[in-house]
């Protein structure tokens, strides 16, 4: 899954939890989210820790091609 949250300007601790909720869910289930990020949502999710966990990526393109790579690995 790709979320674009490029266009967004603030993420709470909600929104972090809900993003965690829909990460574990998806690995459960064998996939994974690939999160498009903006730099203000990167300073967020950087502050508690999360930006290996929601795979954080700086553009849609970006998120593609990772996801193409690890479906070849």
């Amino acid at each position: 899954m790709i979320l674009d949250l490029s266009q967004i300007d603030f993420v709470d601790s909600s929104g972090l939890g809900a993003l965690v909720q829909i990460a574990k869910k998806l690995q459960s289930l064998g996939g994974s989210i690939q999160i498009v990020s903006n730099p203000r949502v990167t300073q967020t999710v950087k502050l508690v820790r999360l930006e290996q966990f929601l795979s954080l990526r700086p553009s849609v393109e970006a998120a593609l091609e990772h996801l193409k790579k690890t479906e070849t690995e």
